[in-house]
């Protein structure tokens, strides 16, 4: 009988342990989860320790400072200058080109558009198509504007440099552009489209290539976009 009662005893308080421990770890559980279990883009360049420490949920992590593309002069088809990254609020998809070439630049503005008309009217995104050469004056852009950029918004961009870009190309965008060693005039750029956030880091690489890249584009600049939202509820507000 007492046997019984010790039993019984014990199991009461199993359950009154289990009643009063299993809400509060869900509780935590939940918390953490709740905060940290979305899809976040990987963040691409070299990275660096800064020696900082930063203290998130209770731990301390080492501060890493990533690869920024830094802001560099451009202008669009009407002479003008272009803020290109030079804004907090905005996240770019950026891609290569230049006038002379009807092959790999074609297929990099016809591929883009869809995704442009997609995001037409978010104010967040911004599309632009780069030229290596610095030979394309306003004039050429213009007619590449006109040719692909018509009803598509005005938060595409074709812009170029008066300046030689294709180091900028190189160490900031970390991308391919030089010029073509068998014809002259003619450059080798990248297939790639970019994705990068308002703090200037590269969040994606998407190569025309693969069918499902373009798709796949689209799909992350709205995780980005919910990222920039979960981190600058403020910022995003005020823009």
């Amino acid at each position: 009988m007492r046997k019984s009662n010790k039993k019984t005893n014990f199991s009461k308080l199993i359950i009154l342990a289990i009643v009063l421990l299993v809400p509060g770890f869900l509780y935590i559980v939940l918390n953490k989860v709740g905060s940290n279990a979305y899809l976040k883009l990987p963040v691409y360049g070299e990275k660096v320790l800064s020696g900082k420490m930063n203290r998130k949920m209770g731990r301390e992590i080492p501060d890493t400072i990533f690869h920024q593309v830094k802001p560099i002069a451009l202008f669009d088809g009407n002479g003008n200058d272009v803020g290109f990254l030079k804004s907090d609020s905005i996240i770019s998809v950026v891609h290569l080109m230049y006038a002379n070439d009807t092959g790999l630049s074609t297929v990099l503005f016809q591929k883009l558009k869809p995704i442009v008309d997609r995001f037409v009217n978010n104010n967040k995104v911004r599309f632009y198509s780069i030229s290596v050469d610095t030979t394309d004056t306003a004039a050429k852009l213009k007619q590449l504007e006109q040719q692909y950029v018509k009803d598509s918004g005005k938060h595409w961009f074709v812009v170029g440099s008066k300046a030689d870009i294709l180091p900028f190309v190189k160490d900031q965008l970390l991308i391919d552009a030089f010029p073509d060693p068998t014809e002259a005039g003619k450059f080798r750029i990248s297939n790639n489209y970019l994705l990068i956030d308002t703090e200037g880091r590269i969040r994606g690489f998407y190569d025309i290539n693969l069918k499902t890249e373009p798709e796949r584009l689209q799909d992350e600049i709205k995780v980005q976009l919910v990222e920039e939202a979960r981190n600058n509820p403020f910022k995003i507000e005020q823009k």
